[in-house]
């Protein structure tokens, strides 16, 4: 069996506590995720990036070599590819950080 993306098991791992996204150059800010699971070696999960409505779904790509993220902001019917998840690191409970998001609101 293929391994598991290191990115997705890392997001995983942290679930259900606060994990700190870096999502391509738009996004970097902390994340809840809502769910997260494994369908073999496919990653699933979504979740909220703190401040924003939008909700957010993760999921690896079909070669299993990284994780992408889509957003659909409230009033949306549809969903948007905002990038990639560049990395992923366990947010401290006491960090009061300013979450970034440039993209168009």
């Amino acid at each position: 069996m293929p391994d598991l993306n290191r990115v997705a098991k890392r997001m995983y791992n942290i679930h259900p506590n606060a994990m700190r996204l870096v999502v391509g150059e738009e996004i970097d800010g902390t994340f809840t995720l809502d769910s997260a699971e494994f369908f073999q070696t496919d990653f699933q999960a979504e979740g909220r990036l703190n401040g924003d409505g939008a909700v957010y779904r993760f999921a690896t790509t079909e070669n299993n070599d990284a994780v992408v993220v889509g957003r659909q902001r409230p009033g949306e019917d549809g969903w948007t590819m905002v990038g990639e998840v560049e990395s992923v690191e366990r947010a401290d409970a006491t960090d009061e950080t300013d979450e970034t998001d440039t993209t168009d609101a």
